[in-house]
């Protein structure tokens, strides 16, 4: 599905949600059509899915044929959710990590204060002389645990040149309002220069909804972004919110985006 240009990078980011979870009319079985209809339609160079159950791991690998992914665990323990990057075939990963958003990153583990065992899922990709790095999570709910997970995947990405090229899709479950978006930005109280460079939302205020619940519409939090950093231009962005055969293909919405690069590939190795 799709293709790449050497000139201009797509990228997307999606809560497919759990599917293991009972939702009724809104379950995997029913809504898993309009998954295909969506990633048919709106095609992307890189895809970061959140919640990704083994069988929908296994859907997605179907459909996306052009593409290959990092992020899956295997075998998957029971009620496993994979945050899965799946990149077309044109760009090389030649660099990956798996880590725990908790005081012990390389063992599965999550804070005390943490709800779920959160995960990250970052990438290095190549595509003759770009280099990118990507970055998919997705962060749980309170204010402390969510700072404290920024700056352990700001920590890992402090291990790479600071001027490569970065995006940092996610569930975050925090608009930007809360103390990570600044722990990210370099904003607010919550800000450090050890972060590194900052990071810019491709959304400008005011910033679109993205969790709906099943229900549309476009009033909303804003948890779902798209951030970037270091020799990429946003040329368009959008939320899609639309419907396929009458069917959400989840309660969040997908975001896509399209960066040109700034400057000549040489340049992008950092």
């Amino acid at each position: 599905m799709g293709g790449t240009r050497p000139d201009r990078l797509s990228v997307m980011t999606f809560n497919l949600r759990f599917g293991l979870a009972d939702d009724g009319p809104d379950s995997w079985e029913y809504r898993r059509r309009s998954v295909g209809d969506l990633l048919r339609k709106f095609q992307a160079d890189f895809i970061g899915f959140q919640e990704v159950n083994h069988f929908q791991a296994d859907f997605l690998q179907t459909l996306l044929g052009d593409h290959r992914l990092i992020g899956r665990r295997q075998p998957a323990p029971p009620f496993w959710q994979n945050n899965l990057i799946f990149y077309h075939r044109a760009w090389r990963c030649i660099h990956r990590e798996h880590f725990f958003l908790s005081a012990t990153p390389g063992i599965p583990s999550r804070f005390p204060d943490s709800r779920w065992p959160r995960q990250c899922t970052l990438g290095v990709f190549q595509c003759e002389s770009r280099r990118l790095a990507c970055i998919n999570t997705h962060l749980d709910f309170e204010d402390d645990v969510q700072v404290r997970s920024a700056r352990i995947i700001l920590n890992r990405l402090a291990q790479l040149p600071s001027s490569q090229a970065a995006l940092l899709l996610g569930d975050f479950n925090a608009d930007p309002g809360r103390p990570c978006y600044g722990v990210f930005t370099g904003g607010g109280l919550e800000a450090d220069p050890e972060d590194g460079p900052a990071f810019q939302n491709v959304f400008a205020p005011p910033y679109p909804a993205t969790f709906h619940g099943f229900k549309g519409g476009r009033s909303g939090r804003h948890i779902d972004w798209i951030l970037f950093r270091g020799g990429l231009t946003p040329e368009a962005c959008r939320v899609i919110d639309d419907r396929f055969e009458g069917r959400y293909p989840s309660d969040h919405y997908p975001l896509r985006a399209i960066f040109r690069w700034q400057s000549h590939p040489e340049t992008q190795n950092g």
